[in-house]
């Protein structure tokens, strides 16, 4: 069959590390068009990516909207609802980068014109297919906790300088700061492993001299299922502590580290490379109690499945990779928290 057309909007961080090469990779999917009007990001796109055309501004898809079969908005954050409506009214399939919208209610208008007009949205909340968090689900499908009483999450990172960019400004359409740039990812997998959320307590802080953003966030959700999940997210983890422990009646998993394909897409290597998501052994987390311990070999990672399912959805008509719903109720957590 042809492949599906994809125009790429946006090619910073997101665009270039992420999307660009899972789609190119991806079966059932080119990379037609990518827009960007910087010219140093149209020179890197032109060199990676020569047989896409490089457009300037979106409405030039709007216009042709004929010749593509979806569009990947991966726009900041303040573009994302702008994008996705306009892409919608062209009637055009939707791919939108975390988090969905500044706004639970900006992203339920989105998803509610794309029910009206028959057309997919999904999110990309690619951590769904990090390694160590498949390893995770795979452990707990097996119950080797027995029952879960406490999740634990860390994404930190040491940058206690302020940089800039568009992630550091203060206005709230830009959704910046850490609670929305890693607690989309961090809610977003606690949901998936646990279930609804009944209570939440939440620290937000800023820290780092001149921040006019969160750089410091602590998230503790008390799920219905009895389960509590603490998340932390901060710039300013000088030693951070392990990515996962779980705590449960029988068993404790403990891992250190973070995925390798996010490092291996920076690197530029490709998605379709042999040993893709392999983490080496040294990585790996523990499984036991007390001194009865053992390595539990963490399964590759595979982003590539997120646009899989896109293909899969928009041929065959399947549910998207991820339920859009879901990013909606990530979103009134991060809402709440703030």
């Amino acid at each position: 069959m042809s492949c599906l057309k994809v125009a790429l909007i946006g090619y910073g961080l997101a665009g270039a590390a992420f999307h660009a090469p899972l789609i190119a990779v991806a079966s059932g999917l080119r990379l037609a068009a990518i827009v960007t009007s910087d010219e140093g990001r149209r020179a890197r796109a032109r060199l990676e990516h020569p047989d896409a055309v490089l457009l300037a501004r979106a409405d030039e898809i709007w216009a042709r909207s004929g010749d593509y079969d979806l569009v990947v908005v991966a726009a900041p954050n303040r573009a994302h609802v702008p994008l996705a409506l306009a892409a919608l009214d062209a009637g055009l399939p939707l791919v939108i980068d975390k988090p969905f919208a500044p706004t639970a209610e900006e992203a339920r208008l989105v998803l509610e014109r794309a029910r009206k007009l028959g057309l997919m949205v999904t999110v990309f909340q690619n951590r769904r297919w990090d390694g160590d968090f498949l390893t995770l689900r795979e452990l707990l499908e097996q119950e080797a906790f027995g029952q879960v009483h406490r999740f634990e999450s860390r994404y930190e990172r040491w940058r206690p300088e302020v940089r800039g960019g568009w992630r550091e400004r203060p206005a709230a359409e830009e959704a910046g700061g850490r609670l929305f740039d890693l607690g989309s990812h961090l809610v977003d997998q606690a949901l998936l492993l646990f279930g609804p959320v009944e209570d939440l307590y939440s620290e937000v802080e800023r820290r780092r001299p001149g921040a006019q953003v969160d750089d410091d966030v602590f998230l503790a959700l008390r799920h219905t299922s009895g389960v509590h999940s603490h998340l932390w997210m901060s710039a300013l983890a000088a030693q951070p502590g392990p990515r996962f422990r779980v705590l449960g009646e029988r068993a404790a998993f403990v891992k250190h580290g973070m995925d390798v394909q996010e490092e291996a897409l920076r690197a530029g290597r490709k998605p379709d490379e042999q040993n893709w998501g392999e983490e080496p052994e040294d990585r790996w987390g523990l499984l036991g109690a007390g001194d009865k311990l053992r390595k539990v070999r963490t399964r590759p990672g595979s982003y590539g499945a997120f646009y899989a399912g896109v293909s899969r959805s928009l041929r065959d008509g399947t549910p998207p990779p991820v339920d859009p719903e879901d990013a909606i109720r990530v979103l009134e957590l991060l809402e709440a928290a703030r």
